[in-house]
């Protein structure tokens, strides 16, 4: 599994425009000590540690004093009017929509430092203070930062130092030829394209993690869905290994859509690889049937006992399952614990790949199941407790297919019809509710002509996985 992503943002000039304080700190200073400090030139050049900007203009003895001065008036004089840059608060969500941690690192007074977090509410697991230039490389490392930014050559000499990645925004006092001088990675103009940035990157990397992981692999059979993982996953094998060396295995039962079957084969052997389609038959399994909230684990099971021995009789090291890294953590997965079980390989799990990152991916690489809607088995939308049977699975495949076409002129992206025992529910995009009177009593009409003896339109909309609400 891939480590969990943590993000250094230096403070100063990278995070919050300190300017403004400093100049007013600098001037209440200098009326104390009877000094005219030239502040416009002193306040050009931020970044470096206070005592060094105070150097020049005071005897050595009296500087210490001076910054603890400068240190004391700061908070009333910098805190309030201290903004924080255009996309700061966006580039420290992007690093918390990976799961991320964010550590700021900073020359600063870290009491000061902190009071500037909590003003402007910025969202941070640890701060450090006071450490400059190389020296920021210790909190790096022991924070395990792989990325560091920073506006200064100071700071990249920090990222170099910990063996971080360097970004670095032109908003502090070094221009672009001076911060590429210093051995940066990559120069924004500022914080606002950080989000942007940071997805990139996050995808080249997991792309370069499965792309390695699979050419150790040797070879494998692909459980093959013909949704967006899998077909994915089936993709990245192709590139890594060869068609030679994948197959893509579909199984076909009473569960599997009969229009999610054509346009899976046709995608599989487009690629050039293998399709084969065993049958399975989950129906046999009475957990299965019994459908409790374990249902998943039964179907999972069945699957990967029909694939581990057509993978193994066709010398194929292993089975792979789509996966992706959202599943994981998603807490009620059955059906990952019994692939786990017998043995079945995650790459893109393992390669970090969310949901969103399966679908970039997947356009980048121009597969046409990069936006393709999420397509669960049919047992999916039986309730849970409500006996799994043919019947069953055969009226909610002709009731979804009657839905789409009563809603055809409206385009829904996603449907499901919830079979909730003689009862159905249907739901679709809540952007396209609530439907025009006479096109939902036509969709009702068409829903209870495919067996059911009641049925509604749900008000909420479609929503992903909602039979798992009543567990």
């Amino acid at each position: 599994m891939v480590d969990q992503l943590v993000v250094g943002f230096d403070l100063d000039m990278t995070l919050i425009d300190t300017a403004p304080g400093f100049r007013d700190v600098l001037a209440a200073l200098g009326g104390e000590l009877g000094v005219e400090f030239p502040i416009e030139e002193m306040t050009a050049k931020l970044g470096p540690p206070l005592d060094l900007l105070l150097e020049p203009y005071l005897a050595a003895d009296a500087i210490p004093a001076a910054g603890d001065r400068f240190r004391a008036l700061y908070p009333d004089h910098a805190i309030a009017g201290t903004p924080a840059f255009e996309g700061a608060h966006d580039a420290i969500a992007a690093v918390r929509r990976h799961a991320g941690r964010v550590v700021v690192v900073t020359g600063k007074y870290p009491a000061n430092a902190q009071l500037h977090l909590d003003h402007l509410a910025f969202d941070v697991d640890h701060l450090e203070g006071w450490v400059w230039g190389v020296g920021k490389a210790d909190a790096l490392r022991r924070e395990g930062a792989s990325i560091y930014v920073g506006d200064h050559v100071h700071d990249v000499e920090g990222a170099l130092a910990a063996g971080a990645l360097s970004v670095s925004v032109l908003t502090g006092g070094c221009t672009r030829e001076e911060l590429e001088a210093a051995g940066t990675h990559v120069v924004l103009d500022s914080l606002a394209e950080f989000p942007a940035w940071l997805e990139g990157h996050l995808l080249d990397l997991r792309l370069a993690a499965l792309d390695a992981d699979l050419k150790q692999r040797g070879s494998v059979l692909v459980a093959y869905s013909g949704g967006a993982d899998s077909a994915l996953l089936l993709a990245a094998a192709v590139r890594a290994l060869g068609a030679d060396n994948v197959a893509a295995a579909t199984g076909y039962s009473h569960s599997l859509p009969q229009a999610e079957r054509d346009p899976a084969r046709d995608f599989a052997q487009s690629l050039g690889v293998e399709v084969l389609t065993p049958e399975t038959h989950e129906m046999e399994r009475e957990g299965y049937r019994a459908n409790a909230g374990d249902r998943c684990y039964f179907c999972k099971a069945e699957l990967l006992d029909v694939l581990t021995p057509i993978a193994a009789a066709r010398g194929l090291a292993h089975v792979a399952t789509g996966t992706n890294a959202d599943d994981v953590v998603a807490g009620f997965r059955p059906g990952i614990r019994a692939a786990a079980e017998r043995d079945a390989i995650t790459p893109l799990a393992d390669a970090g790949l969310t949901k969103e990152q399966v679908r970039a991916a997947s356009l980048r690489w121009g597969l046409p199941t990069w936006d393709k809607p999420a397509a669960a088995c049919l047992s999916s939308r039986i309730a849970y407790g409500v006996e799994v049977t043919p019947h069953r699975l055969g009226r909610v495949e002709r009731a979804e297919v009657a839905v789409r076409t009563a809603l055809a002129d409206h385009g829904p992206r996603n449907l499901r019809v919830r079979d909730l025992g003689e009862r159905a529910s249907v739901e679709i995009d809540a952007t396209l509710l609530p439907l025009d009177a006479a096109v939902e009593a036509d969709l009702l009409d068409a829903v209870r002509a495919a067996g059911f003896a009641e049925a509604a339109v749900d008000p909420r909309g479609f929503r992903s996985g909602s039979m798992n609400e009543a567990l």
